[in-house]
Parts: structure tokens; C-alpha cells; sequence
């Protein structure tokens, strides 16, 4: 079985778990047979090329004259995303231009105008731009390429997906790992949601990563549930890097928030718990790993409580760097407001860190040894965080059991249901 799969980033070039997911998925596909095409908007040449022939969208070039693409470019407009599909030029102007194009007499046999996209990868200015344009890149790579089938990473690929199914005529698999409902809330991004619909109703079916992102599948998007199903994700189970020798270089326990400072990942919440904390022991460190657009926010928001000479910004962290993170950790809190699923509390338990999460996430679902709050009960996140930093029992029992139960929560198996549901779409 071979898939066509579109993804927006993989390791070791990555800003969130999305790569990581696609990475650790990919590896446990090849473990069951399964052979994969990856396609990227910008590829650097250092990715895995052992689980799959990765495909630069950057390389592929699009003949608009070319007679087995016409049809295909003319359907590319069905994306209304209000920006440019092709450089400069909006999307009115960009059906004006195909009129013209046509006016030409036999303009199909004219010489070939080709042209190249240069993607970013990235999650700039130019996104909706970018995201268009790899739609268009889709299905040439469709056209050129043999497969059973499509599988498309959130909403970012979700027109790549639907035109590499209307180039080639094969099923089409799309994967959820969060909606725009996760990243705003209420507050939707209107070209986003319709993006993410889009893909999700042409989809013959709908990967979730949790229970929690599947009802939002259904009762938000209006999708049927009989073609929506959940495979949680899963952990990487490598070889950790040596990390026994880390040292904090400071005397004070250290409790850890490691995400982007978004309002879906909650970081206020971690600050008022570590408030509260603090009134009644000072003798603990505060990091928050990572960066956002609430980053500058937040900083401002210590200082104002007066909690700056007990928190530590980090920026952005990856790999190795969030290993020794971890290894400097006594306890790890996750405190999202809505969270698909989350897998950086398994890399902290993996590293045995007990941790602290949101009952508003999907990991939530499958651990046992993890203490579990409301992400606004900043009173009962304060009490777990104290309490695993000063009971060495409790701390240590949830070290040992929840290294114990991420043992088991392994791609490849996660991996296997996925291709469980690939053979139930191409009726294997």
C-alpha cells in the first residue's frame, strides 16, 4: 500500500507537535508496510528519508499551458481563501487572467509557461497564500506520482488533499489534530473554518486525535460520525540522549510550562497557580518554554505580580533541548483550555517527570498517572503542583507508573489502526 501524504513540517524543522506527530506516524507506518510520499511545502534535504521519498513542493513546477493540467487549474479555483493563487494576483483577477488565457487560440499548444512556487514552510504573512499555492503544486504531484491513497495533516493541507483527489481519483484522509475552535475558541477565523470543512466533507474519512476533537468534528463542523474515527497519538520511544548529568545549577525545585504562549495553551492559568505557590513557598522556579503571541503579554504579566526573579523565559526549545528541559524538572504542567490532544506531557513522563494537565485535553483520555485539573481551577493546580514538589512518595509513585504506562502508548501501534482505516477506504 503506498500513500500520497501532505504534511506542513517535519523534523528537525518544526514549530509545534505537528511535526513530530507526522514524524513519529510515519515511522510506525513503515513498520506496517505501508510505503509513503511525503510531500512538504519546503524541504531541507536532513528529513528521514528511511520512512519515506519526501517530495519539495518547492521543486515542482506547474505548466498552466500544459494540456493535462487545464482542467486541473481551472478547478483550483473552487479555493476562496481572499488571497493571491498566483503571484500578485487575487482571486478575481485570477479568473480573469484563465478567461484570457482561453481567448488565446490554441493557446494548450502554445510553448509551455511554467512556474515554480517558492514555499516558505512557515506560518507568516503569506500563510493563506502559501496555502494555496500548494493546493495548486497537489495536483500536479497527483498527476505525476503512483498511489492507493491521500492523507492530508490539518487544515494547512486540507485543499492540497481535496486537489490531489480531483487529479488522480483516489480516496482521501484527513487528519484533525486541532480545529480552529482549539486555537481562538469562540472566535473563529471564517477562511480557516471553511478550509478545515471543506477537507473534512470531501474526506471518505476523518481522523481525530482524541475523543474531544471528534464531537467537536461532529457538532461544529456538522461531519457524519460514522466516517469519523479516533487513534490517539503516541510517543517516540528512542533512545534518550544522556541527560543523567544535567544539572539545574539551581538549589530551588523547578516546575515547567512547555508550549506556545497561545490562548489555547492556557500559560495565565500556570502563572496564578505559581502565584499562589509562591505565597507559600518560595524556595521553587518557575520556566515557561516556548513562544507565542502572548509571549510579551505574560512577561508583563510576572512583572506585574511581582514574580520575576522566580520565572524563567526560555523561548523556543527542540529535540535535545527539551530532554534537558525535562531532566531539570521536577514537575511539568500542561494547562490548555482546549487542547486536541497534547504530547508533550508523554515526553516529560518519559524523562520521569511527573506531570499536571487539563482535563480539557485529549491525552487526558488515555493517562492514569497523571493528576488532572480544570485548567481555570488554578487552586487545584496550585495543590498538585505543591503537592508532588513536597510529598517525595506521591512524586515518585507517579514517576514510576507513568514511565510504566507511556511504554505502551507506541506509534507503531497507533500506526496499525491507521492502516486498519486505510484498507477499510480503498476496500482491501
Amino acid at each position: 500500500m503506498k500513500v500520497l501524504m501532505f504534511g506542513w513540517e517535519f523534523p528537525p524543522h518544526i514549530t509545534g507537535g505537528l511535526g513530530t506527530a507526522c514524524y513519529g506516524m510515519a515511522k510506525g507506518l513503515v513498520k506496517n508496510g505501508v510505503e509513503l510520499i511525503f510531500v512538504v511545502p519546503k524541504a531541507y534535504g536532513d528529513e528521514d528519508s528511511s520512512v519515506a521519498d519526501f517530495v519539495n513542493a518547492s521543486d515542482v513546477e506547474v505548466d498552466f499551458y500544459e494540456t493535462v493540467y487545464k482542467e486541473q487549474m481551472e478547478k483550483m479555483t473552487y479555493i476562496e481563501v481572499g488571497s493571491s493563487l498566483i503571484p500578485y494576483l487575487g482571486p478575481e483577477e485570477f479568473e480573469k487572467y484563465i478567461e484570457k488565457l482561453k481567448s488565446i487560440p490554441n493557446y494548450t499548444s502554445n510553448p509551455i509557461y511554467a512556474q515554480k512556487y517558492e514555499f516558505s514552510g512557515k506560518y507568516g504573512a503569506n500563510l493563506m497564500d502559501e496555502v494555496a499555492r500548494y493546493a495548486l503544486v497537489a495536483s500536479k504531484i497527483a498527476c505525476e506520482h503512483d498511489f492507493d491513497l491521500i492523507h492530508a495533516h490539518d487544515w494547512l493541507t486540507y485543499s492540497a488533499g481535496i486537489a490531489a483527489k480531483k487529479a488522480s481519483g483516489k480516496p482521501l484522509v484527513v487528519h484533525v489534530h486541532a480545529t480552529e475552535f482549539d486555537r481562538t475558541g469562540e472566535h473563529v477565523n471564517s477562511l480557516v473554518y471553511n478550509l478545515e470543512k471543506a477537507g473534512m466533507e470531501a474526506a471518505d474519512k476523518v481522523i481525530t486525535v482524541s475523543n474531544l476533537t471528534a464531537n467537536t468534528v461532529i457538532n461544529k463542523y456538522g461531519i457524519n460520525p460514522d466516517k469519523v474515527v479516533t487513534v490517539h497519538n503516541a510517543i517516540e520511544l528512542s533512545e534518550l540522549p544522556d541527560i543523567d548529568e544535567v544539572k539545574k545549577n539551581v538549589k530551588e525545585k523547578v516546575v515547567t510550562f512547555l508550549g506556545r504562549l497561545t490562548f489555547q495553551k492556557g500559560p495565565e492559568y500556570f502563572i496564578e497557580a505559581a502565584k499562589l505557590i509562591l505565597e507559600k513557598d518560595s524556595n521553587v522556579r518557575f520556566v515557561m518554554a516556548g513562544t507565542g503571541d502572548l509571549m510579551e503579554k505574560m512577561i508583563r504579566y510576572v512583572a506585574r505580580l511581582g514574580l520575576s526573579s522566580h520565572f524563567h523565559f526560555t523561548g523556543f526549545l527542540r529535540g535535545e533541548q527539551v530532554d534537558r528541559m525535562f531532566a531539570m524538572s521536577d514537575v511539568f504542567v500542561m494547562p490548555s483550555v482546549s487542547e486536541p490532544f497534547g504530547l508533550v506531557p508523554l515526553e516529560a513522563m518519559r524523562v520521569n517527570v511527573p506531570v499536571v494537565i487539563s482535563k480539557q485535553s485529549g491525552v487526558s483520555e488515555i493517562l492514569e498517572h497523571a493528576l488532572k485539573i480544570d485548567y481555570w481551577d488554578v487552586n487545584a493546580m496550585a495543590d498538585f503542583i505543591y503537592g508532588l514538589l513536597h510529598y517525595d512518595s506521591l512524586s515518585q509513585m507517579y514517576k514510576r507508573c507513568g514511565k510504566q504506562e507511556i511504554m505502551e502508548l507506541k506509534w507503531e501501534k497507533a500506526a496499525a489502526k491507521i492502516t486498519g482505516i486505510y484498507k477499510t477506504v480503498i476496500n482491501v
